[in-house]
């Protein structure tokens, strides 16, 4: 049955833009649990989820964190104000870099220990655990049977009696990215940190970390120590398909009307009939035109965000929005068209604001890219040609030359190989079907700074063109092909 699209339903049909702002017992059931979180939760001691901002690495690691808490695993959660009274002297010396995250690290993990177990009246306890060097986690296993012996309270008892079992702490290190700004004793930072938690995760058995990074964080970190080459092993990169995050939504909208579908069930189901269940809130078809005309809402929707959760959250819940103000129950054509706009606003600056650490000068260089009326009069504006993307690119750079933070003064192939990281460009070919297949930088590409090219034409991404075009919106109709929607 529609409903009626209160700022509460929106919610609770879309859920938080920010994990950490939802309740964890429905995260959790609305939660789409890919490769990625068998990754996570693998028994290993470190691992680094790496993502764009967007791809849900705090819900990622909310969920995993609240699992650990109901299987009454020792897990800590670990804040960036937590680190803010860390003391690094403004060094810069790596080394010294490491040491002091992880004389930083054992005080916090002991204090948080400590005050859980419910001994924060004794600060020696903290004193005594942090300063047991390697053998940290028998000490821990020693204190923890002393306190089992007395009265407790009964999580915190069926916590310790596992951790005397199994012996294992596990460590969520979130948001670390909150106040980057990329400056070099920023990059140097965060690259001792990664030192530090892998020689922590050799040294200190029994101590499990997971890190969430943004991808811009650790592409600088990466491309400026080459120490962080030992931890490669340990990274994970996070990424979704579009069918994917087409299977998040259907779940989401499934829980709202009290269907419980898990990932084997959405995995079964064709796409035909999982649109089926996003006929309740919306209409089946855009009443577009050109290449978007009466094609399935879900195809639309789903070309137009960066396969990012976040994307399909933000578009729906400001439709929904415009929606209520009409006293609309069903998300039409209309609620979508009055919000492409504002939404593709959105997407340029998140991404302005994401990569401005790498390239200072990034929102001359996207602003830029929008056709001149030369190039709009043509059949395939914002189409190119590997040839036609580095002309257009040249043609920018007379205006003025761009630099990376780094000081590597940027060419043609450096700033076209930039937009495709950023996914700003996608790789485009159209298909002997005519449908068209647009492929993202690959995750193993991410740390080349080379332009490679493999056979595709290029395209600025569907979510920014209204931003940078909004007097042309039905041109957008016409030109932009629907993306693929493969399995």
């Amino acid at each position: 049955m529609p409903c009626e699209f209160t700022p509460e339903i929106i919610e609770e049909l879309f859920g938080t833009e920010a994990a950490e702002q939802e309740d964890s017992l429905r995260l959790r059931k609305y939660f789409f649990k890919n490769k990625t979180y068998e990754d996570i939760k693998a028994n290993l001691p470190l691992r680094i989820l790496v993502a764009h901002k967007g791809i849900g690495k705090s819900a990622m690691f909310k969920v995993c964190f609240s699992e650990d808490i109901d299987r009454k695993d020792l897990s800590l959660w670990v804040r960036p104000d937590d680190l803010q009274d860390f003391k690094f002297d403004d060094t810069t010396d790596l080394n010294a870099l490491i040491r002091n995250w992880k004389t930083g690290l054992i005080d916090l993990i002991t204090n948080k220990i400590v005050s859980f177990v419910g001994d924060t009246h004794d600060a020696s306890v903290s004193r005594t655990l942090a300063r047991t060097g390697g053998v940290f986690v028998n000490s821990l296993l020693v204190y923890f049977k002393e306190k089992l012996k007395g009265p407790l309270d009964p999580v915190v008892k069926a916590t310790l009696s596992k951790f005397v079992g199994m012996q294992r702490i596990f460590v969520y290190i979130d948001d670390l990215d909150r106040g980057w700004e990329g400056r070099p004793i920023d990059i140097r930072r965060i690259s001792a940190l990664l030192n530090a938690l892998r020689d922590m995760s050799t040294d200190f058995k029994g101590l499990y970390f997971r890190v969430a990074l943004r991808a811009d964080v650790y592409f600088l970190v990466r491309t400026s120590d080459e120490s962080t080459d030992k931890i490669e092993g340990s990274v994970i990169w996070y990424s979704w398909t579009n069918h994917e995050i087409f299977k998040i939504l259907v779940k989401r909208v499934g829980l709202f009307f009290n269907r419980q579908l898990n990932e084997s069930q959405l995995s079964g189901m064709q796409q035909w009939q999982m649109s089926q269940i996003l006929d309740e809130i919306m209409e089946s078809k855009f009443e577009g035109q050109g290449h978007w005309e009466n094609a399935p809402m879900y195809r639309v929707l789903l070309s137009l965000i960066r396969k990012r959760p976040r994307d399909l959250i933000k578009l729906c819940s400001e439709a929904a929005t415009n929606a209520r103000k009409f006293d609309r129950r069903l998300l039409s054509t209309q609620d979508f068209k009055a919000v492409f706009e504002k939404y593709s606003q959105g997407r340029l600056q998140d991404t302005i604001n994401e990569y401005r650490t790498e390239l200072p000068k990034i929102d001359r260089l996207l602003f830029e890219m929008k056709p001149t009326s030369l190039e709009r009069k043509a059949a395939l504006s914002y189409q190119y040609t590997t040839a036609q993307l580095l002309k257009k690119i040249r043609s920018i750079q007379q205006h003025g030359k761009f630099a990376f933070t780094s000081g590597k003064v940027a060419n043609d192939k450096d700033l076209a190989a930039f937009m495709y990281k950023i996914n700003f460009l996608t790789a485009r070919k159209e298909l002997s079907n005519g449908q068209i297949d647009r492929k993202y930088f690959e995750e193993n590409q991410y740390l080349s700074n080379q332009f490679i090219e493999f056979g595709y034409d290029w395209e600025v991404h569907p979510a920014y063109r209204w931003a940078l075009q909004p007097s042309s919106i039905d041109d957008i109709f016409n030109k932009v092909a629907l993306s693929w929607m493969s399995f």
